[in-house]
């Protein structure tokens, strides 16, 4: 995938968030969002307000994955991997990601996390999501990207994506993510290694969408670890 990763691999380390910029059509937006209306593509849907999530529905693709979904996964992991490892070792874990999206799901179903997790997210006027870690499992990659499938300003108001970051000794820090669409953000799962006045240590990442004021927003989500 023909990203500006050394940019991105900085912004990652800065702040555990970056943006891709633009990786989707408008065209393939509206086809991945009119996925929505199908059954087939997916394993099961999530009504939020049922489990205290927040508003808004959203449904887990089945495998084996469409298309493009597939290939963003696959796209995107490998120079994520090399990212989530250079994390590791200032974190100064011995744990280590494979080079390949094959073989960091060879992990998680040997380990019973066999259900995928790249999602589709739908939100009408009122929706947001809850702050949130999508974690699943035991095996955590710890990167995931979100693409927008419509544009903010003309399909919907509101609905910021925000991701609040804890920090020790210190009040939490809110970002709102300025994503166009057709552009991802690839952030932090769980954690990031941060440079303190005592060295490397982790900060506590959870992102959430703010309510949508008005109209429809969309978004493709894409985890790389699967779940039990």
């Amino acid at each position: 995938m023909n990203l500006d990763w050394t940019r991105i691999a900085a912004e990652l380390d800065a702040r555990g968030w970056a943006l891709t910029g633009p990786v989707l059509t408008p065209e393939t937006c509206a086809r991945v969002a009119g996925l929505y209306s199908e059954d087939a593509p997916f394993r099961s849907r999530v009504v939020m307000a049922r489990h205290g999530f927040g508003r808004g529905e959203y449904k887990y693709f089945a495998y084996p994955l469409p298309e493009i979904v597939q290939r963003l996964r696959t796209g995107l992991y490998s120079p994520l991997a090399q990212i989530a490892n250079g994390w590791m070792a200032r974190l100064g874990e011995d744990r280590r990601f494979p080079e390949t999206l094959d073989g960091m799901l060879e992990r998680c179903h040997a380990a019973g996390q066999a259900r995928p997790t790249p999602l589709l997210l739908t939100y009408g006027p009122g929706d947001y999501n809850c702050l949130h870690q999508d974690l699943y499992g035991e095996h955590v990659f710890p990167l995931q990207a979100a693409f927008l499938l419509d544009q903010a300003g003309r399909d919907f108001e509101g609905g910021e994506f925000v991701i609040v970051e804890q920090r020790p000794r210190q009040q939490s820090a809110a970002q709102v993510v300025p994503l166009a669409q057709g552009e991802g953000v690839i952030f932090a799962v769980r954690e990031r290694p941060a440079e303190g006045s005592r060295g490397v240590h982790r900060r506590i990442l959870r992102h959430g969408v703010s309510e949508v004021r008005s109209g429809t927003r969309r978004t493709l989500g894409v985890i790389f670890h699967d779940a039990t």
